[in-house]
């Protein structure tokens, strides 16, 4: 079956995600992405198009799980899908999200579910798009949270980090969640000595008056003894910008 496609180039004005965006907040969620090949994740980032949709859905006595098909369109014109499982543990429980290369691994996953096996799946067309489903909330964390922030940016080296009027909000912060984000540049090393790596996290802050805010801690090698380095900044896109600065200076 063909999966239609909205090229990044020419999306509607109110798009709501890149194929890139969309590949983020979804290996953002999973809780075993770290298992996903590196080649992959690398194919991914540059993917012109992507599409997604329910592919199956179960719900028994207040345990659901919902499959769904991700497939993005490569710069060869070839295609590449990842399966996306989302359950939940216990009844009402929150939910969990699983990402999966193989759909033989999907299965695998999906059979250890408690759900009764005499309820059958149903399955929905391609056509629907998880677009159409709200993204999960943040779970945030309530502990010590205005510590964490604190010491988040004592470590920051990087001089256009976050300043006063920041770091006093966050002394009203009562919960937070950290979440990796993913994409990251690549950098060539030097004679007989690997690239630099590069992490970006998002460190989600939950205020006391109901308000979140977010600090993005860039951590990477990109220095000239090799030794690990700490930056923090105040958007996504200035940390970025960072990352790719530093992949380009490398000594």
């Amino acid at each position: 079956m063909s999966v239609p496609y909205e090229t990044a180039a020419h999306e509607p004005a109110d798009s709501p995600e890149s194929p890139e965006e969309h590949l983020a907040r979804l290996l953002g969620r999973a809780l075993n992405s770290f298992e996903l090949p590196d080649e992959a994740v690398r194919l991914l980032d540059c993917a012109l198009a992507q599409d997604s949709s329910l592919y199956s859905a179960h719900h028994s006595a207040g345990l659901h799980r919902e499959t769904y098909r991700h497939t993005w369109l490569l710069a060869d014109g070839s295609a590449l899908t990842l399966w996306e499982l989302v359950h939940n543990t216990s009844p009402g429980g929150e939910p969990q999200h699983e990402v999966y290369l193989d759909e033989e691994e999907l299965g695998v996953a999906t059979a250890r579910l408690p759900l009764p096996p005499e309820t059958p799946d149903f399955e929905l067309p391609v056509a629907v798009q998880l677009s159409q489903i709200p993204a999960p909330l943040p779970v945030y964390v309530p502990d010590a949270s205005a510590d964490h922030a604190r010491r988040l940016l004592r470590r920051a080296e990087n001089t256009d980090r976050p300043g006063p009027r920041t770091a006093a909000l966050l002394t009203t912060a009562s919960a937070h969640q950290i979440t990796q984000a993913f994409g990251r540049p690549s950098a060539a090393g030097g004679p007989g000595r690997p690239g630099p790596s590069f992490s970006l996290y998002e460190h989600a802050f939950l205020l006391r008056d109901g308000a979140e805010i977010s600090l993005w801690e860039v951590e990477h090698t990109a220095t000239p003894d090799g030794r690990h380095m700490c930056e923090v900044y105040a958007t996504e896109d200035a940390a970025r910008d960072a990352m790719e600065r530093r992949a380009t200076q490398v000594p």
